[in-house]
């Protein structure tokens, strides 16, 4: 397994390698096919949070989904014992599902997920007064709320609701955009309380 360690704002000793390198060997039990785990230590210089200022963020690639976690802590050693401990636990989850799926041939579909889902009622504005659009840098924000500080475009091929259930698991995300196989419409799946889960799609028309 190769380990590629990276840094923005904090300089990384050759202790703290040799302690991802020993900690992150641990993780093969969990799963084999792991083939890369990318470490990335970033340092916070907002002085508000030196108590959580050095964040560690692991990438596992394997011959399954990849699987991310990461954890914050006030020096590098601490927030890399969290960040490994909370990778294993999503590998054991991972480990346990396939076991309970194992030898199953009929996936959930969606409709039958949306059919324990309760519908939301829609908010609306009360004034309904149209405010103005203002660019910050590429985006495009409505009015004066918060601002849209973070955009990400994945690649994604079609897949079954159980197969986006596992990725979400993987990645320890509450919720996984997909792209249903059977109905081809966009979806999220999301966690609810407890061991349900919820299913959105949007029907494009």
């Amino acid at each position: 397994m190769d380990i590629v360690l990276n840094s923005r704002h904090v300089d990384l000793t050759e202790r703290f390698r040799e302690a991802a390198e020993e900690k992150l060997s641990r993780l093969e039990k969990h799963d084999h096919r792991v083939i890369r785990v990318e470490v990335e230590v970033s340092k916070e210089r907002n002085p508000r949070l030196q108590d959580r200022a050095i964040k560690v963020q692991l990438t596992a690639f394997s011959k399954g989904p990849v699987i991310r976690a990461e954890a914050c802590s006030v020096d590098k050693l601490a927030a890399l014992d969290q960040a490994v401990d909370r990778m294993a636990a999503q590998m054991r989850r991972a480990a346990d599902r396939r076991r309970v799926h194992h030898g199953r041939h009929t996936p959930v579909s969606v409709g039958e997920a949306l059919a324990s889902v309760q519908p939301q009622a829609a908010e609306h504005d009360e004034t309904g007064d149209v405010e103005h659009i203002r660019n910050v840098g590429p985006i495009a924000v409505l009015g004066d709320g918060p601002l849209v500080v973070r955009e990400k475009t994945h690649t994604a091929e079609p897949m079954m609701l159980d197969q986006a259930l596992y990725e979400m698991e993987l990645v320890g995300h509450d919720f996984f955009l997909f792209v249903d196989k059977e109905s081809e419409r966009p979806s999220v799946v999301y966690r609810r309380r407890g061991y349900d889960y919820g299913v959105i799609s949007l029907d494009v028309t």
